[in-house]
């Protein structure tokens, strides 16, 4: 079954996949055979490049999330002229009638 199936975002298993890969080298890095300051040292490594690519994600999904919004707006803003119009029009139509039903 596909992630949109199961409403599963790609959003979503990216961040699994880096919270994965995440641990697994944390786990990586505690049976590796180094001193406690080389592991911890390549732990922050790794957590900071974890940080970076999930601060990354979430700019790239705000901007991308900005961009809907503005194009909605401006969707919006455009429907509402056409109603705007149509509704305008459809009173000019009813007042001539009107007219033309007086002058009958």
């Amino acid at each position: 079954m596909a992630d949109e199936d199961k409403g599963i975002g790609a959003g979503t298993v990216f961040l699994s996949f880096l919270a994965g890969a995440a641990v697994g080298a944390g786990v990586a890095l505690l049976y590796a055979p180094k001193t406690g300051r080389e592991m911890r040292e390549n732990i922050k490594d790794l957590t900071d490049d974890a940080v970076n690519k999930i601060k990354e994600y979430t700019r790239e999904a705000q901007e991308k999330v900005k961009s809907t919004i503005e194009g909605g707006k401006e969707v919006i803003a455009e429907k509402k002229s056409i109603i705007s119009s149509a509704i305008e029009a459809g009173k000019e139509a009813m007042d001539k009638e009107r007219e033309r039903l007086k002058g009958a």
